[in-house]
Order: C-alpha cells, then structure tokens, then sequence
C-alpha cells in the first residue's frame, strides 16, 4: 500500500464510521481470524462494525471473540444487504475476487462504500479503492497485523485480537509448517503471544476437540476412499452427500483431509472431493512447484495459492473424479519432474 493511501485510510479511520467487513464464502480459520481480528480492532477505534459471511463456518471457530455478532448472509439476508447499504467502507478480508462471496458480492459490488482488500491470494480484481495484499504472506491475519501497524495502532492488538489473528496464522501455516510460514510470521506470533494470545488454548479448540462423528469419517476416508495412482505421484479422496449423512457431518469436519493424501511418500499433488450442499467442492494440493492454482482456475473453476487450492465442478461427483484422472497425463512430465 502507498504511503499516501495509508495516510488516507488513517484520515478515514480517524472519526468513527459505519464498517462491514466480508469474506469469503465457507469460510475457514483465516477468514473468520481475520475478520474478527479486525472488528475487535475496529470497536477499540470506537467505530460501527458488522462482519458478515455468506454462509456458515466451522463450530470450532464460533469461540472467537466476536463471533456472537456475525451475520449469516444465507440465514439473516435482509440484515446484512441492510448492513451493506449503510456502509460507509466495507473490508474485503482473505478474498480478492466478488465471486468469492456468492451472491453477496453482488451487493457489494453495487455498493458506493469505499472498498479495502486484506488479503494474500493470486490475481486479485481490480474493485477495491484500498488494497493491502501480499501473495507471500502467511496469511490475511499476518496482513492484518501489518494494516494495525500501518494505521499506528499495534499497541492496540489485545487479547482478543491476538486470540483471533493467531488463530488465522496458526491455520494457514498448517500449524507453522507450510513454506509460506517465514521468520517475520513467527516475530509476530511471538509478539501476539506478548500481546495476550493463548496459544496452548487455541491449538486445543481447533486440533483437540473433535466429535466421535468426525473421527469415525476420517478413519472411513483413509481406510476405504483413498486412492493412490504412483505414475502421476497423486492421491485423491472423494465422499458423496450420503456419506457425509452416514457419520453426521457437521460442518468443518473435514477440514484439512486433503493433507493426509499429501503426507504420503511420493505423492506430489493432492486432492479432495466432496458432494456437499448439492454442489461438488474441490481442494488441490501440491509440494514443490506443481501449481494447483493454475490446475483449479483451469478445470475447476477455483483458485488459490500455487500449493492450495480450490474450487467447483458443474458434473456429478463420478463424472468430476473421471475429469480429473483424465486430465493427470497431461501433468504426467511436470508431476514427476524433481522440484
């Protein structure tokens, strides 16, 4: 961001205003860290907050300080378009794209609201007046760490807002352990740590607080629908809606599965597949320089980061795991060149 954009958006921030603050649809630990981190923020600066999502998110994520005051697009939608129309800057947080957001990018978009992006993913669209993005960084929690430093108010981030960025930064680093986990990312862990954040507490609310459901579903993925195909170094899962009915699936309890299939020696790229919601939903992973981003924003019509990704498919769940072994001869060369 521009020094003289920081210097505008301090002047804006300076008397309180009406904020909304939105991301992206199913939203995970990042998301929802992100934006709770920001509206704790925001409140300090005695401002008007709403966050918004356009659907529900993970039960482990409903502790966040804040969490009581969300608005579900898909539940309370006359709230939150209400919310959107008296806005007078919305936040845009871990997405760059309106299509991210489903249907309430549409009143985004027709909103007159200045618009700010935070975010850390590819090809960002170009609707915001204000944007604060770095395709290297950790995560959106790490880059709101950098808009409260910019704005001069990092003596500001307390426990709550420590609490919430933590938990977006320790999610989207896989615990600290993906490349983009960089030595600034932990000089600031070790700073929200100072600030309040109990890191010991949100490990265990997010890894160590699963339901009998849940682990009984993991152990049906590993043990009966996970495939391994060694010519192209890739391992796929896939559940049907069925399925999911079968071990009561609650939302989030399949968070992070895609992992697993990459954890296996010699696979190099990853995925998942699911019938959720009358929708089929992807997730890619790689290691090394195989680009799931590109993968899914070609077939899938997703996106990401080049090592995760995701995205839709418009056929049957059969028909998108034949589309997707279909398309592996193609990266057959690139899928078994040593990064």
């Amino acid at each position: 961001m521009k020094p003289s954009q920081v210097k505008e958006l301090k002047e804006l921030l300076s008397k309180p205003k009406n904020i909304v603050i939105v991301t992206h649809w199913s939203p995970d630990g990042d998301a929802m860290g992100s934006s709770l981190g920001l509206y704790n923020y925001l409140k300090k600066k005695k401002h008007e907050v709403t966050v918004i999502t356009p659907n529900d998110y993970p039960a482990f994520l409903y502790w966040l300080p804040g969490n009581k005051n969300v608005i579900n697009f898909s539940i309370k939608t006359k709230e939150a378009i209400k919310a959107v129309t008296k806005a007078n800057i919305i936040f845009c947080l871990d997405f760059n794209s309106l299509g991210r957001i489903n249907h309430l990018g549409e009143n985004v978009g027709k909103s007159n609201a200045i618009k700010c992006i935070i975010d850390h993913h590819l090809e960002p669209e170009d609707f915001a007046d204000y944007m604060l993005s770095d395709t290297k960084s950790s995560s959106t929690c790490e880059l709101v760490v950098d808009f409260i430093t910019l704005m001069g108010d990092k003596n500001l981030i307390d426990k709550n807002i420590a609490n919430c960025l933590y938990t977006g930064i320790v999610t989207d680093t896989g615990s600290f352990r993906f490349p983009s986990t960089s030595a600034k990312t932990h000089r600031i862990i070790s700073e929200l740590i100072d600030a309040g954040a109990e890191n010991s507490i949100i490990h265990n609310r997010i890894y160590d607080d699963n339901t009998e459901d849940k682990l009984r579903l993991l152990g049906f993925l590993l043990v009966q629908k996970l495939t391994i195909l060694k010519e192209y170094q890739t391992a796929f899962f896939s559940l049907k809606a069925d399925e999911l009915k079968h071990f009561n699936y609650k939302k989030g309890d399949t968070e992070g599965v895609v992992n697993y299939a990459l954890s296996i020696v010699g696979i190099r790229f990853a995925a998942f597949f699911v019938e959720r919601d009358g929708e089929i939903k992807t997730s890619f992973r790689s290691k090394g320089k195989f680009n799931v981003n590109l993968f899914a924003r070609k077939h899938f019509n997703g996106g990401g980061h080049a090592n995760a990704a995701g995205g839709m498919s418009d056929v049957s769940l059969d028909e998108t795991i034949i589309k997707f072994v279909s398309l592996l001869p193609e990266y057959k060369k690139e899928l078994n060149t040593p990064s």
